[in-house]
């Protein structure tokens, strides 16, 4: 009978391997046999524990242990003391609709010329005032590997407005960002853009929002719209003006006398100023000098200030907010909160910390991934990469473009990541382990350069996503097995035999299709079916010699065989041409 052992939903490595009571090398050795490389502190989840257990000679029954489900995160409740806050707005939409222009002309800069290959790299937060009023807008990135990112900014937000251009009509990013939307149970106001345009159909549009289960109001429903020119900065006020007025219906409420609280949109290493968040303030106050928990790390406030680097002696809820001090640098959607003294920051961050999967590339083996390779019975080829971006946010928009591009055959492994530039670490383990440094908005110091044209350790730096993917697909491309393509030449029905040996077949007949060629291969077919692959190394047209032999003319032929071949008046010999071609994904 099995002895039953219990265990978390995630185990390290070690943990395993010491209830198992054997050696952690012979556990590490059967996860890298099945093409997982593992350390001793590396964490499994339930799944992939009961894999590894099955391949191992142990007569042990993993049981899991019941665990309290983590409670869903829900927006802070107000109480009858909140104050009014301003609305947080996240605009989404197409690549290439003018989501970002529209930003442009609502805050008067000119932040699309700045952004490389025209799209939002990242979540950007600020803050306007229409009215009198403030209005916190999100802007999110509009390529598409960036879905995980704008997700993210729908959840934060308490309205969308959804950004479609009037030429060019509903779009797949447009789809997925209402779906965002109503996932996230928030208001929408659509904004037609490039109304200016050749080609502009608004009604167009609407037919098309309707179809998709947004009833526009003048079309009886109640979606608002509002037919904007971000380029000519037309029909800016009144998108403002409605945003505020679905604000004010929503009587968006936040308490300030409370412990601060929020969450990261934005984190990365700055030179100069250390780890530095972008967090975006739910309720409460955070002001300089109070201390915060993010996840795994923790900051007592050195330098509170706006996105446009103006410093702030506070900030209220809905504000988005610059933060540096903390020790390392936070996660991307990490929830922070405010702490009364360090020790109490240190204890909680901690304790969060335990029992955390590591972010990146870094994550725990899954059991999906383990099953995956297993069942390429090591047929899988690998492209390995470290990947180096500037936040948190596009570490993992690339990885999961990345990952999103793995075959049967091929599959990308992330040996690592991290955030800010390549260092000589990055270098010595992309060496040792035969990995692309892929690196995204980000640089590399001209000494690392030189240590890895030394070692010619390949390092790729993009400002555009979609172009790190593409060079990744492609290098994945050269490690797929070429396709070998046949191509049917001609025909020929044999007519008669003359010599039979264990090797060779000299045999007669006329050629019904296309040409005959010499040398060439061919397939002999007896009604049907396929006898045999053979070479025809020879051709005769009367008594000369010939290269190639035409439909309707009779030949005879010298056909070389690994077998004795047993050809008989009536077979077909088909010759044809292979070659290989190098595939794409």
């Amino acid at each position: 009978m099995s002895t039953k052992i219990e265990i978390e939903d995630m185990i390290t490595v070690g943990s395993l391997a010491e209830k198992l009571m054997i050696p952690a090398t012979k556990l590490i050795t059967e996860l890298i046999k099945n093409g997982v490389m593992a350390t001793i502190n590396e964490r499994i989840d339930f799944d992939t524990a009961q894999i590894v257990v099955g391949e191992l000679d142990v007569d042990v029954e993993l049981v899991k242990k019941e665990s309290t489900p983590a409670p869903v995160r829900q927006k802070k409740q107000a109480s009858e003391k909140a104050q009014e806050r301003p609305p947080v707005v996240a605009v989404m939409g197409h690549v290439d609709h003018g989501k970002t222009t529209l930003l442009d002309a609502i805050r008067t800069a000119d932040v699309a010329k700045g952004e490389a290959g025209g799209i939002t790299q990242h979540i950007s937060a600020y803050q306007i005032v229409h009215n009198k009023k403030p209005i916190t807008f999100l802007d999110t990135p509009g390529h598409e590997a960036f879905a995980a990112l704008r997700e993210h900014g729908a959840q934060l937000t308490d309205l969308v407005i959804i950004v479609v251009a009037a030429d060019d009509g509903i779009k797949p990013q447009t789809l997925e960002a209402i779906r965002f939307a109503r996932k996230a149970g928030v208001n929408m106001i659509v904004a037609i853009n490039k109304i200016d345009k050749e080609g502009a159909d608004s009604n167009r549009v609407k037919q098309q929002l309707a179809e998709n289960g947004l009833q526009t109001e003048d079309w009886g429903g109640d979606t608002i719209t509002v037919e904007v020119s971000a380029k000519n900065k037309e029909g800016i006020d009144k998108l403002l003006d409605m945003v505020l007025l679905v604000s004010e219906v929503e009587e968006l409420r936040a308490d300030e006398d409370v412990p601060a609280s929020g969450l990261i949109i934005e984190a990365h290493m700055e030179k100069g100023r250390g780890p530095v968040a972008v967090a975006l303030v739910e309720s409460g106050v955070i002001h300089p000098g109070d201390f915060v928990v993010a996840g795994g790390t923790y900051a007592r406030v050195r330098n509170l200030e706006s996105p446009e680097g103006q410093s702030l002696k506070e900030a209220k809820p809905s504000s988005p907010v610059v933060i540096t001090g903390f020790k390392t640098v936070p996660r991307f959607g990490d929830e922070f909160s405010q702490v009364n003294d360090e020790k109490e920051a240190r204890l909680q961050s901690e304790k969060n910390a335990t029992g955390r999967k590591a972010d990146g590339g870094r994550g725990g083996v899954g059991s999906s991934e383990l099953i995956r390779i297993i069942d390429r019975s090591n047929k899988l080829n690998e492209l390995n990469v470290i990947i180096k971006a500037d936040v948190q946010g596009s570490i993992k928009s690339v990885i999961d473009s990345l990952r999103a591009m793995d075959t049967d055959e091929v599959a990308v492994r992330m040996v690592g990541s991290g955030i800010g530039p390549v260092t000589e670490n990055d270098v010595h383990l992309a060496h040792s382990s035969n990995a692309i440094i892929y690196g995204f908005n980000i640089g590399m110091p001209t000494s690392v350069k030189q240590t890895a044209s030394r070692d010619k350790v390949p390092v790729r730096l993009y400002k555009v996503i979609y172009e790190l993917i593409e060079d990744a697909k492609q290098e994945m491309s050269k490690l797929l097995a070429p396709e070998v393509v046949e191509t049917e030449m001609g025909r020929l029905v044999v007519k008669g035999i003359f010599k039979t040996t264990k090797t060779e077949v000299i045999c007669g007949g006329e050629v019904t299709k296309g040409k005959l060629l010499a040398p060439s291969f061919a397939k002999v077919f007896r009604e049907g079916d396929l006898l045999a692959e053979v070479q025809i190394t020879n051709l005769k047209h009367g008594p000369t010699d010939t290269k190639e032999v035409l439909q309707g003319e009779m030949c005879g032929m010298n056909i070389a065989t690994e077998t004795k071949l047993d050809l008989q008046e009536g077979d077909r010999i088909e010759c044809f041409t292979r070659e290989t071609v190098e595939r794409n994904l």
